[in-house]
Formats: structure tokens, C-alpha cells, sequence
């Protein structure tokens, strides 16, 4: 089987095994190779856009309670002691800061997530259409997470630096390693923002790509309407 027939079977199956709408009949025999593969990464390039631009904006993870980051969860003791003691202010700032730091770092995301759909291969893309309603996603983290990490870490670890509480949370999270707390990469709190935005910012992507998936024609750009709406 050629490329162009064979990506038109898998836009079949896609059209067949996830949209399951008969309305949406296709003649895929107008549709070109490059059409179709272009169609495609059109779709993942609006999801993942779309994902960067909410939470690259100004309280896109502060307040998204789907991706708002908090504290590490084993330092809850920690933080429930400085509330306690009347400090309740000062930890919802540094929380904000840390929240702040993941929205000024996604958007260096976006030229790598492109980058990723740049170099999807035909398989990548077989793979894409049948393996499961978050498959563009898993593709994007198996190809960007490291890269991603090592883009916001800087940027996580200038704005974290500017809080006054910066210094003082190490200490805690020294204090807490002692005891068995936490873990000896939860040490570096940059890390664990770092690592808490990538999560988020997939987390995003999937919902995004979920979107498109279930309305292609009303989701998806003018090349995508034509390979998967007709």
C-alpha cells in the first residue's frame, strides 16, 4: 500500500473509531498525501498552541486549579505550621510566585513543540490517529519533556530567587530531606516547579487534543476541516 492510501485508511479509522459520526462522510480520494499529513500536524500544532497561550498568560496556572502548583505535598506539615503561626500570607505569595515562574516559562515551549511536529515521521503519525484520544500528547512528551525542563528551569529559578521566602523554604526543605521528607531532587525547588509546569502544560495539550478529536471540523484549522471534515 502507498503513503497517500495508506493515510487515507487511517484517516478513515480516525473518522470511523474516534469522531463515530456518519454525517461526516469523507471522499478522501480528493484528499492529497501532503493534505493529509499536513492536516494533522495542523491539528496538533493549534492544540498545543492553544495550551501554551492559556497558560503562558498571566494567572494561566495560578488560577487553573487543573494545573495550579502547590507546595510539595510532603512539606504540608511545614506549611500548615507557618499558617498556623500566622504566616498564611506570606506562603500564599511565595505559592503565587511559584505559579508566576511556570507562566513566564511556557512560552518557551512553543518553538520546541513545533519542532516536534516539524519532524513527525509517517509512522509517528499512524501512531497519532489509532493510538488513543491522547496519542498527539504522548507523542509531544515523549519527543519535548526533557528539553522542556532544561528551557524553564532558568527562568523558574531567576523568579523564584526574587521571592524573600526563597531562602527561607530551602532551609525548610533541608530541614525536611533530614527527616526522610522529601525526596534529594525535591531539594531544588526550581526542579520541582520546572517538572510541576511540564506536567501542567500537557496536562493542557491533552485537553486540547481530547477538543479536536471529538469536533474536528469545529476545533481544527482550514487544512484540518478539509482532511477530516470534507
Amino acid at each position: 500500500m502507498d503513503s497517500l492510501r495508506w493515510m487515507r485508511t487511517i484517516l478513515k479509522a480516525l473518522l470511523l473509531l474516534v469522531i463515530c459520526n456518519p454525517v461526516w462522510a469523507l471522499d478522501l480520494s480528493s484528499i492529497t498525501n501532503t493534505e493529509a499529513a499536513g492536516g494533522l500536524k495542523e491539528a496538533l500544532v493549534q492544540g498545543a498552541g492553544k495550551a501554551v497561550g492559556q497558560l503562558g498568560s498571566d494567572g494561566g496556572f495560578l488560577n487553573n486549579p487543573k494545573v495550579r502548583i502547590p507546595l510539595p505535598e510532603k512539606l504540608a506539615p511545614v506549611e500548615q505550621l507557618l499558617r498556623t503561626m500566622g504566616r498564611g500570607k506570606d506562603v500564599d505569595a511565595f505559592i503565587a510566585s511559584m505559579n508566576h515562574a511556570a507562566e513566564q516559562a511556557v512560552p518557551k515551549a512553543k518553538p520546541l513543540l513545533l519542532n516536534a511536529v516539524r519532524q513527525m515521521s509517517l509512522s509517528d503519525a499512524k501512531q497519532i490517529v489509532t493510538g488513543g484520544e491522547d496519542a498527539g500528547t504522548r507523542y509531544f512528551k515523549a519527543h519535548t519533556a526533557d528539553q522542556l525542563t532544561a528551557a524553564f528551569l532558568p527562568i523558574v529559578r531567576d523568579v523564584i530567587k526574587q521571592s524573600p521566602l526563597a531562602e527561607q523554604y530551602t532551609k525548610l526543605l533541608n530541614k525536611a530531606a533530614q527527616f526522610g521528607l522529601v525526596q534529594q531532587d525535591e531539594l531544588v525547588l526550581e526542579n520541582y516547579v520546572a517538572r510541576k509546569a511540564v506536567d501542567g502544560l500537557y496536562l493542557m495539550i491533552a485537553e486540547e487534543e481530547k477538543s479536536i478529536r471529538k469536533d474536528p471540523l469545529g476545533a481544527a484549522g482550514k487544512l484540518a476541516r478539509k482532511v477530516f471534515g470534507g
